[in-house]
């Protein structure tokens, strides 16, 4: 058994780390101390080395809340289920990179057009072309 601490402490994160997933369904002790302490178990330690694994992968909460519930409960699901839940997660982070390589284009052409002098803002081309109804484009 584990005290939160502990537990905390053996898989380096905080405390505050663990009382959020408990916050948000993702993790449960598996009771208490006489003085009220949480307790976890090696289960608890294995669930939340899956969190933390599935956190790096870029799932979010919710999707880790589905991830886990097909984790307790594996004999009643197949495995296409996960690869197809991690295949539209992989969709999303490429849709999240086009949109980020398309704003770092934008950035580029804006710095590009201006000069960056000492002359006043006024005279802006990035504020100029911010404020101009066709705005940047892609």
């Amino acid at each position: 058994m584990y005290q939160i601490g502990e537990l905390a402490k053996k898989l380096s994160v905080t405390t505050d780390t663990l009382r959020y997933y408990e916050k948000h369904g993702l993790l449960k002790p598996c009771s208490r101390s006489e003085t009220g302490y949480r307790l976890y178990n090696d289960n608890n330690l294995r669930s939340l080395q899956f969190i933390i694994s599935a956190k790096k992968c870029g799932f979010t909460l919710k999707d880790i809340q589905e991830l886990l519930s097909i984790q307790v409960d594996k004999g009643s699901h197949k495995c296409h289920e996960v690869k197809s839940f991690t295949e539209h997660k992989l969709q999303q982070v490429d849709e999240k990179i086009s949109e980020l390589i398309a704003i770092q284009s934008s950035l580029k052409k804006l710095i590009q057009a201006c000069d960056g002098g000492d002359k006043s803002a006024a005279n802006c081309s990035i504020l100029t072309t911010l404020e101009d109804d066709d705005g940047i484009t892609y």
